[in-house]
């Protein structure tokens, strides 16, 4: 059974990269899809971003951080938002 049937949000909380320094946040997912366009919003440990039609959208950064160490640390492409550059 699915457990995001139906759901009308869904937000992943996840560490950013895996124990090597790899990205997480992948430009396509490399494992079995259960539920396909589901995910609303993804917060890491580095960012928050939110899933649009347009693509991934860098909403927030952790303090201390810079959009540029983000960027370096995501495989996908992100939308930057004017108020972040």
């Amino acid at each position: 059974m699915d457990l995001v049937t139906g759901a009308k949000k869904v937000i992943v909380a996840m560490e950013h990269c895996d124990k090597n320094g790899n990205s997480k946040v992948l430009k396509q997912c490399t494992l079995p899809l259960t539920a396909k366009a589901k995910v609303s919003l993804i917060v890491t440990d580095l960012a928050v971003i939110e899933v649009t039609p347009e693509g991934l959208l860098l909403r927030e950064v952790t303090e201390g951080l810079s959009v540029e160490d983000v960027v370096k640390a995501t495989e996908a492409e992100l939308i930057i938002p004017s108020h972040l550059q």
